[in-house]
């Protein structure tokens, strides 16, 4: 049996085990509802590249580029992200995008936007199995809300295809602050208040 085979052990065949399938959980926290894809062929094929570890071998399920090798995914989360890794899964041959640029808290991001200096970029090596793992500046994704990523260029076909997108990180829960406005009287009229003479009233409006 080859090293690295066997029972939680594969990286290739798709027997990882829980652990580093939980690691790469995020695709649960994508807000599926506002999730974007920019010239796909196939309206909605986009998103079903972002889906459990476990499931990456399915090349049932893929996106490809429309008119050109460009491709843009602009990923909402339903909380706070630290993203730490990503994954690249394409097909082997010319159409593997070759390039990744990655932006953070652009919601709806064109292909006009990404002509702006991205939080990193990526030179991508052909992945037909899902297994390079490239990590990211942590520091400069400790907090996003939304993640964009656009893919440029292949590696010469005329157009990309990608069939996986693995994101790993942490989710954070978004805390929704309850305002409480309140009215007070700073100096009570005595006329008003005659059997209030001591503790001026307040009005709390929540």
């Amino acid at each position: 049996m080859a090293e690295g085979h066997g029972p939680g052990r594969c990286r290739c065949c798709g027997t990882d085990g829980g652990e580093r399938g939980a690691a790469w959980g995020l695709h649960l926290r994508i807000d599926r509802g506002r999730l974007q894809c920019l010239n796909e062929r196939r309206e909605g094929s986009g998103a079903r590249v972002f889906r459990a570890w476990e499931e990456r071998g399915d090349r049932e399920q893929f996106v490809e580029s429309d008119e050109d090798a460009e491709l843009l995914f602009n990923v909402p989360f339903t909380g706070s992200v630290k993203l730490k890794a990503v994954v690249v899964m394409g097909e082997d041959d010319d159409s593997h995008p070759s390039e990744l640029r990655l932006f953070k808290n652009i919601p709806q991001m064109s292909f006009d936007d990404a002509a702006r200096e991205p939080e990193q970029t990526f030179s991508l090596n052909p992945d037909p199995v899902g297994e390079l793992e490239y990590p990211t500046k942590i520091a400069r994704f400790s907090n996003v809300h939304d993640l964009s990523m656009y893919f440029p260029k292949n590696f010469g076909a005329e157009t990309t295809k990608i069939f996986y997108i693995g994101l790993k990180g942490e989710w954070t829960e978004a805390h929704r602050h309850k305002v409480t406005i309140c009215n007070y009287e700073a100096s009570p009229n005595p006329a008003d208040h005659r059997l209030q003479q001591v503790t001026p009233q307040s009005h709390c409006i929540s």
